[in-house]
């Protein structure tokens, strides 16, 4: 059940045309985030290339889709750099699995700090690459962090909209007072000395009832195309948030004020048939110019994580070439 190894899927992809380099380095609040440095093979030392940080997914790791990511971007000629979130995967933070919206944005900026002090790069030509929900993530850094010079997103979650209103505006207003007076009674059972609890992410069995989307998230982080339990993690907890931090979420916008990116570019990739597409829909139409959205033909959302052959790497070859100049 699930496996659909069609259409290149390749989330593991190794290249000898690149070294990596496992790297750690500090964000503004100290904590150790984790990286995976990818650098064309054969560069000069002083070569002063440009540079392009990689999210992973929400609730994933720099294992799951920003390696390959970077990988393809280092062939193409560019240092690129995927990272863990913080309290996800090698990076610090406890507990684990934690919902910090403010930390996730944070370590894009401190990814800049670390590849700007590389002597491979120049600090002038830094972009990033955001996946699913690193794609709000990235355009959070984004209004803050002129630094960041190009900002691409891929199946882009707006991890604000989603748990505030769901899919297409589907979740009341009761549900979600529902959800926020469960957290805070949570909270409470929590600082009594109650076990942690998990919610969301993604189903470990299929039934008959499952829904199309659980079904296409299961297919990669539930079946060896994409699964991956950091070192000391849980195989059961890994893509789950915890419940009293999940709703930190609804205070996140990410959207607001994004023209103030402007002048730097935007590109926003989306599947044509993704579940995901209102939001880079939303973002595109909120952003000013430069921008663009791109939809790939017969893609759903987490067909652009790992299938090489519909995801447009030449058209993000082209937008970091053409604005990373």
């Amino acid at each position: 059940m699930g496996q659909d190894m069609n259409n290149g899927a390749d989330n593991f992809y190794k290249s000898d045309k690149v070294t990596v380099e496992k790297v750690t380095f500090k964000n503004q609040s100290r904590m150790s985030i984790a990286g995976n440095l990818f650098v064309p093979k054969g560069s000069n030392r002083d070569a002063k290339l440009p540079a392009i940080v990689v999210g992973h997914p929400m609730g994933a790791v720099k294992e799951q889709s920003a390696n390959l990511y970077a990988t393809k971007m280092a062939e193409q000629g560019f240092v690129a750099l995927s990272i863990d979130l913080p309290y996800w995967g090698e990076s610090e933070g406890q507990p684990r699995n934690v919902v910090s919206p403010e930390a996730y944005s944070e370590s894009f900026s401190a990814a800049v700090d670390f590849l700007g002090s590389r002597p491979l790069v120049d600090k002038g030509r830094i972009g990033a690459i955001g996946i699913c929900g690193s794609g709000s993530f990235v355009i959070s850094a984004a209004k803050i962090d002129p630094r960041l010079k190009a900002i691409a997103t891929v199946s882009m979650y707006d991890m604000g909209a989603a748990s505030r209103h769901s899919l297409k505006k589907s979740m009341t207003l009761e549900q979600r007072k529902k959800l926020i007076a469960e957290a805070t009674a949570q909270r409470d059972a929590e600082f009594a000395g109650s076990e942690t609890k998990y919610v969301g992410g993604t189903v470990h069995e299929l039934t008959e009832n499952t829904d199309p989307i659980q079904r296409e998230f299961f297919d990669f982080y539930r079946t060896s195309r994409g699964e991956f339990t950091p070192k000391g993690g849980s195989s059961e907890l890994t893509t789950h948030p915890t419940l009293t931090s999940v709703v930190k979420f609804m205070n996140f916008y990410p959207f607001n004020d994004i023209e103030t990116i402007s002048p730097r570019p935007l590109l926003f990739i989306a599947g044509e048939k993704a579940h995901s597409i209102e939001f880079s829909e939303d973002a595109y139409k909120l952003a000013a110019e430069p921008k663009e959205l791109l939809i790939v033909p017969n893609a759903g959302h987490v067909d652009l994580y790992d299938r090489v052959n519909l995801i447009p790497f030449d058209k993000l070859t082209s937008f970091f070439t053409e604005h990373l100049k």
